[in-house]
Parts: C-alpha cells; structure tokens; sequence
C-alpha cells in the first residue's frame, strides 16, 4: 500500500506509538464500563468508538507532521506561541470548569480544547529555537537568558492557577533544555528561585483571600498532605495489589467501578490490575525506549535546532508519563496528568500526536545526514524575529 511506502522515520519510534495505542483502546474500553453504563445507558461501544476515532485522528496528525520538514515548525509554532497566551488569559477567566479549575476551553459539537498543551509545545519550540540562535553568546545574561526566561515565566504562571502540576512539569522542562543548551547554572538556579519565591507569594494571596474564593491551594494542600489516605490513590494501590504478576486479564478489572477516573489519571493502574506487573512494566520500557531513541537522534544532529527539538519534546512526555506511573503507584500526589496517548482524551491524544510526528521529522532527517550546521535549517530558524 502506498501509505505505507511513504511512512518514514525511526521505525522504533512507529512500533512506541502503535503499542501505546493499543494499549489505550484496551484499557479505555475496559475502564469506561461503567462510565457507559452510567451516562449512556448501557452502551460500552460508546466511548471506545469516540476513542478510537481521536486515536485515528492523532495518527492523521502524526502522519502530516511526520512529512514536514523540521525546520518548519520553528516559525508556525513561533507565531502560535504568542497566540497561546492570550488563549490561557481567557481560559483562566472564561473557560470551563474541569476538576475545580478553568482549563478548557469549550468549542462547538460539545468539544473541549486544553490550551495548556498547545502552550507547552510551543514553548518548548521557542526554547529550541532560541537557543539554537543563542549558542554563539549562550552564556550572556541580557542576549541569550533573558529572551529565554521571560516567555518560561510568563507561560507557566499562567498555567499555574488551574494546573499546578503542568505548570511545575513544562518549568523542569525549560530547565532542562536549558541546561543541556549550555545556559549558565546560576541563571538557571536564579530562575528556580525566582519562581519559587514568585509562587510564595501567590499562596500568600490565595492565603488573604476569603476562604470560598481561594482556587485551587486548598485542594494542593489536600493532596500534599493527605496524600497516603486519599480515596483515589488507596483504589488505585488496591488494583495493582490485585493485578499480581500477570494480571487479571483483559476487561477483568474490578477497581474501574471505584476510581473516579480510571480511564484517564489513573489507567496505568488499571493496566497494571489487568496486565499485571508484566504489562506494567512493559509500558514503562516502551516510554524509556522512546527517550532512549530520541538520545540517539540527538547524537547524530548535535548542537541544532533539531537536536534541542527532539529532546525537548521528548523529555516532556517521558516526564508526564512518568508522574502518571508514579501517581499510580502512590509515590507522587495525585496530580491529574495523563499517560501520553494511552489515557482518555481528545486534546492531550491529538498534541502528544504532533510531539511524535515533530520528533519522527526529525528522525526521517537522521538518515539524511545532514551537516551540522545546515544553511536552510539556519535560515528558517532565524525567520519570524
């Protein structure tokens, strides 16, 4: 089939967002039984069809950003990130309640949009592209720190009201694709206490406000500090203690019927109910074989915009995926993010397709063997100024 032929990029990368697929429609179909039964009478091929329609589309996505030429998403994601800001502004004032927070927006056909995750894309876009600019004079504080830090500040406080953890994630990001992009430690740890002491003081408002109107601290402080006795992580330590070695077996799961969002924050212990440690640990090894792969990508397009792309992109949804497994297994708080295109969701599915598809980009060049400073990707990157 021709579609086929004209698929290229790391084939181990493709074989990562398969199995993850697979594994999404098997979990999301057993852990919104209930659901079904709840809001649609009875139907289970509801939410699985609705699923499986998103994933299809996640793959159009993969498949349309997987053929454009990397360096072309330097200025289109440079121009969406400044649109992204004014869409958290209003997001904050006018979205739509999702978990006691306003971080969706609402669009027609009864769809939501989290921007959020077109933020966190384009500013690590930005940082990719900013630095590859800056490498000459990475070490200067008004050139190249300043241009870097203000648009990270600027994003992640805006996220930070409704959405602590994503916040607190896209900030260890930044910081780390600015470490490996050479930026002094003390301008990076004078941004860690910069934020810190910035978000001090945003507690110490919420703290003077009256106590219905103090947002989201009361359910942070809750979480931080009943973390071992909270209902949902006591379910989800009940499922993988239940799951054993090998698992239940598919659609077996008992707990779905008692963890408030089996499909979406908690579907890693679902699998692991089901699939058992096994299964577990096999999803585990598919998101460190997909940071493995995107460190080889990076060894073989060194100091570029490419480089500083991929492992960006890649670092941030290793990470996510990460604090999803560790939520599972009541190492973290609860923190509400979910397993990258395995969890419930039209927007994180459809963003974490454009990751994949910028990271495969990315990879299809690789075999190209391009020179490491490459004119055209020079001339694009330094586009949009």
């Amino acid at each position: 089939m021709g579609i086929f032929r004209d698929i290229k990029g790391d084939k181990v990368i493709w074989a990562i967002v398969l199995l993850l697929s697979v594994f999404s429609i098997l979990a999301v179909y057993s852990s919104t039984y209930s659901l079904a039964y709840e809001q649609k009478g009875g139907n289970t091929s509801h939410f699985i069809l609705k699923h499986s329609i998103i994933l299809a589309i996640g793959f159009l996505f993969i498949y349309l950003a997987h053929k454009v030429k990397y360096i072309y998403f330097s200025p289109f994601l440079q121009i969406a990130l400044w649109i992204s800001i004014p869409l958290l502004i209003f997001t904050l004032l006018y979205g739509v309640d999702l978990n006691e927070a306003k971080r969706v927006l609402q669009l027609p056909f009864k769809l939501t949009f989290q921007t959020s995750d077109l933020a966190k894309l384009t500013l690590i876009t930005y940082l990719a592209r900013t630095l590859t600019k800056k490498q000459d004079n990475i070490k200067d504080f008004k050139s190249a720190f300043v241009p870097l830090m203000i648009p990270v500040l600027i994003i992640v406080f805006l996220i930070l009201p409704a959405n602590l953890s994503t916040a607190a994630m896209l900030l260890i990001t930044s910081l780390v694709l600015m470490f490996i992009g050479r930026v002094k430690l003390k301008y990076i740890f004078s941004l860690i206490g910069l934020a810190i002491a910035s978000f001090m003081l945003f507690i110490l408002i919420l703290k003077m406000m009256p106590e219905g109107n103090q947002g989201r601290m009361q359910t942070w402080k809750n979480r931080i500090e009943n973390k071992s006795d909270h209902y949902q992580a006591e379910q989800a330590k009940i499922a993988i203690a239940s799951g054993g070695l090998f698992g239940k077996g598919p659609g077996n799961s008992t707990q779905r019927n008692f963890l408030p969002h089996p499909y979406s924050d908690f579907i890693y212990a679902i699998i692991i109910e089901e699939y058992g440690l096994i299964g577990g640990a096999f999803v585990l090894l598919l998101y460190l074989i997909l940071l493995f792969r995107a460190v080889v990508i990076v060894t073989k397009i060194p100091q570029t915009f490419g480089a500083f792309l991929t492992i960006g992109v890649t670092f941030s949804l290793v990470f996510q995926a990460m604090i999803n497994m560790l939520v599972a297994v009541s190492v973290f708080p609860v923190t509400g993010q979910p397993l990258p295109m395995v969890s419930m969701g039209g927007t994180s599915i459809w963003f974490t397709s454009i990751s994949f598809g910028i990271i495969l980009s990315v990879s299809k060049e690789v075999a190209n063997k391009p020179e490491k400073n490459n004119p055209d990707e020079a001339s694009v990157v330094e586009s949009c100024d």
